[in-house]
């Protein structure tokens, strides 16, 4: 099927778009790690299901050895340190300017890609990230404008540490987009990526496990739960951010580059535009449409 890859990847994006929404109303709420380990638990819990419906059993045993050991560092760079970190920026940086490092991660796994896979890149690909990057961070470094004259802006104060926290979650995503499609590699082709993103969460949850045993913060994980408002933000965003998210997004790179494909999921702030104009209200200049339209001209390139 033409473009399949192509076309779900934009899927990705927009599970992304709503995973995002719900995960910052979460975070805002309970805090970003309590948010991090309650996720994960609501989408082990659906992978099961799914799994012991399909194959009849709760975890991939058909899976060989090397697929558990590359899916499960996966899951230990991009879903515990990099979404640590990555939670952490949206709190202090703001999905905007957080978003706009995130999106570094597509140029980042291209160079891992083209180094460690042997992934080949034609100019115009390599000219289409830098245009659909390019037009991502226009539309995210336009300031925000609430459309209510009266209401109150809230202003985050970028420093060097908030800046490093948003580069540490994005090289964990970017190493963890590798890692996965090494993972899924076989001699017979690649395995299925709802299996695949489930051994990723698997190893995750048990580091926060570990992470919240060490560190004595179960009471967070206590106090979070009796949120019954966040627990639902939280088991929202679960089922579009690592359920269907992230499995579409291993699906992808069954068809596309890891460089490519990184490409399309930094399209995630130009889907957010509507949601900040009518759930957040804010204004949406023409600057942000101009940025918007290079993006989508940049992935264009990467199409053809």
């Amino acid at each position: 099927m033409p473009f399949l890859g192509e076309a779900t990847a934009l899927a990705t994006v927009l599970c992304w778009t709503l995973s995002v929404q719900f995960f910052e109303a979460a975070a805002k709420r309970i805090g970003s790690t309590p948010v991090n380990i309650i996720r994960l638990f609501f989408a082990l819990i659906l992978f099961s299901i799914l799994l012991l419906w399909r194959d009849g059993s709760i975890v991939p045993l058909n899976f060989p050895n090397h697929a558990w050991i590359y899916l499960s560092f996966s899951g230990i760079i991009g879903f515990f340190i990099g979404d640590i970190f990555l939670f952490k920026a949206l709190v202090e940086l703001g999905p905007r300017v957080a978003m706009l490092i995130q999106s570094l991660a597509a140029p980042t796994a291209a160079i891992i890609g083209w180094l460690c896979l042997d992934e080949v890149y034609l100019f115009h690909q390599w000219v289409g990230m830098a245009v659909a990057l390019s037009g991502v961070s226009f539309v995210i470094l336009e300031r925000a404008r609430k459309a209510a004259p009266n209401a109150l802006r809230i202003a985050r104060k970028i420093t060097a540490k908030s800046v490093g926290i948003g580069l540490v979650g994005m090289i964990g995503q970017a190493g963890g987009m590798v890692l996965s499609k090494i993972g899924m590699q076989t001699d017979s082709g690649y395995l299925d990526a709802f299996s695949a993103t489930q051994v990723r969460a698997i190893a995750a949850f048990i580091c926060f496990i570990l992470f919240f045993t060490i560190t004595k913060r179960w009471r967070d994980v206590r106090n979070a739960l009796c949120d019954t408002r966040a627990v639902v933000f939280t088991s929202m965003g679960a089922v579009f951010g690592p359920f269907i998210g992230v499995s579409l997004s291993l699906l992808t790179l069954h068809y596309l580059t890891t460089g490519v494909a990184s490409t399309f999921f930094a399209l995630v702030p130009i889907t957010i535009i509507p949601f900040s104009i009518f759930l957040q209200k804010e204004h949406v200049s023409i600057r942000a449409v101009i940025g918007a339209c290079t993006a989508v001209a940049g992935v264009y390139l990467l199409t053809i």
